[in-house]
Formats: C-alpha cells, structure tokens, sequence
C-alpha cells in the first residue's frame, strides 16, 4: 500500500515523548499509573480530612493559644512566652515530671520484661486452654481505663481483696489504704499500669516471635544451645522491633496518663501522684488558664517527643548503620 509522501511519518519515541501512545481514533491515551495514583488519593482524602481536623489542627490551636493569655471566655491577649517562664517556675511540674519517669518503670519496663517472660514460657508450646489463657491476659487492654480505675481503686481499699489477701496469708500487719498512703500511693498506681500493658507487651512479642525462621532454632540446637540460649541468642534479636514499639507505646502511656490518674487518686495524697497531663487539666478547667494549660501540653508533647527518641535511638539496629 502506497503511503502519502506529504504526510511526516511521527518516530515512535518521538510520538510518546509529546503525549504517550494513541488510540485507534487517534487521540493521545493517558498513563496507566497517573489515574490510579488520583484514584489512591481519593480513597485517602477522607480519613486525611479527619487526621487534619481532630488532631493536627487542634495541635497548632494549643501551640497558638500557649502564647495568650485566655480564660476560655474573654477575648485572649498576647502574652508572648510568659506562659512557659510560668510554667518552668513552678516546682509542681519537676515533680510530676519525676513521677511519670518513675511510671515509665512500672508502665514500660517491667511490661517489656514480663511480655518476653511470658513469650519464653508460651512461645511454640500448644496446651489445652492456651488460647484462653492469652485472652485474659490481654484484656486489661480492651477494657476502658476509668473501669479499670474503678475497679483497682476497690481493690487497694482498705477493705479490699488486697488487704483482705494479706489478712488470710497472716500479713495483716502490711494492710493500709494503699493509694492513700504517701510512700507507697506512686509505686501502687505503677503497678496498676504493670497490668495494664503487660499483656500489650506478651502479644506483641509472641505476634514478632512466630516471624523468625525456625531454621534458626534448629541451627542452635545443633551447636548445642539450650533453652535460655535459644532465647537470648535468637528469639530476643528477631524481637528487637517489637520490643521498640513497644517501649515507645508504654512510655507514651506513662508519660501521658491521665484518666487511670484521674480516677484512682486524683494527684494524692499531697500530690504525690501528680503527672504532668493532670496539672494541665486543672490549669485549664479548675483555674480558667488556658493559655498555662496549652503552654504545659506543648512541654509535654516535646517531653515526650524526646524520650521516644532516645528509646529509638537506644533500640536500633546498628549492624544497618
């Protein structure tokens, strides 16, 4: 078939470099990849919209109003950083910030070591129950925190099961109000967080434990490790990402409990159980300052944004550095 001399024949490269292939009319076809990727961020849009509104917004809001000063009422005025020279004056926000490092004791580092007890004690063992066994540990994290409050609140009573547990062992001598008591009312409240994230920590651990390749376990039977060999040289490197989630999710939980706090003793007794998010909360709702309220929150955002770090920090992997 003869072909029209007066018509420039178009090179195919050419041709996809000024709009991509054509089809049979003619007309130029878009990409594949460029309307699916609009489509993805449709799907996307929605909950980004959510994400935006009620929680990068309202951060921005707090950074905005920790430089006014504002009683929630009238019109706010500028204050500039007298918000943060308040705050960093008064001594009740260096002790609530020691007692929420000595929660991250009780919240995160004891539930880390009891969540890779337990992994060493469960891991690859198949009994009659276990399944069971796993639920009820793992529910103090499915149950709202004020019922849970609630319910140790009764418990440390003075005539709870904690008291009444010692009374029938014959250590009657060592009952007491346990959450009123001025020595003793941070560690009791610690131990509630104890039980609380442990059971996060087991699940965790046991979820990361079944991704590591039993070749290994079989490598270090045959060099003749035992047991707690296998565990330290095997199941406790293969968990070093589960364990930093982890610690980054129950430090966050100690450094930002408010409402475990709130119900059990409300900062007492004398203050020995004051946090930082309850300062914050009373600044705002019991003495109107919101602008010393928003002023504390963003210290503590920072606080906590430091000690994550230095936890990721700490955990990573430095053979991939």
């Amino acid at each position: 078939m003869a072909h029209d001399l007066s018509t420039p024949v178009t090179p195919p490269r050419a041709e996809k470099a000024r709009g991509g292939r054509r089809d049979a009319t003619g007309r130029a076809r878009r990409a594949p990849g460029r309307g699916r990727r609009w489509r993805g961020w449709l799907y996307v849009l929605p909950a980004l919209g959510v994400y935006l509104g009620f929680a990068i917004w309202p951060a921005l809001n707090t950074l905005r109003l920790s430089f006014f000063e504002w009683d929630g009422v009238l019109a706010p005025t500028w204050a500039g950083f007298d918000n943060y020279t308040r705050i960093f004056q008064d001594e009740a926000l260096y002790e609530a910030i020691l007692h929420s490092l000595v929660l991250i004791v009780f919240f995160s580092f004891v539930p880390v070591v009891v969540g890779l007890l337990m992994t060493a004690l469960l891991l690859g063992k198949v009994r009659k129950g276990m399944t069971f066994f796993r639920v009820v540990f793992f529910l103090p994290q499915v149950l709202p925190l004020v019922a849970v409050g609630v319910t140790w609140r009764w418990l440390y009573s003075e005539s709870g099961a904690v008291n009444q547990l010692l009374d029938l062992v014959g250590l009657g001598s060592l009952t007491r109000p346990w959450l009123g008591d001025y020595d003793l009312a941070l560690i009791a409240l610690g131990l509630i967080g104890t039980w609380t994230m442990s059971g996060l920590c087991m699940m965790l651990f046991l979820s990361g434990a079944q991704k590591i390749d039993t070749a290994l376990y079989e490598a270090a039977v045959l060099d003749g490790a035992g047991p707690f060999q296998q565990f330290r040289h095997v199941t406790l490197p293969g968990l070093r990402q589960e364990i930093t989630i982890a610690g980054v999710i129950t430090t966050i939980a100690a450094l930002a409990s408010f409402d475990l706090v709130f119900v059990t003793t409300n900062g007492g007794p004398v203050g020995q159980t004051n946090v930082p998010a309850l300062l914050v909360y009373r600044l705002a709702f019991n003495e109107g300052d919101i602008g010393g309220a928003s002023a504390l929150a963003v210290v503590l955002t920072v606080l906590v944004v430091a000690i994550v770090s230095v936890i990721r920090y700490l955990a990573r992997d430095r053979s991939r550095a």
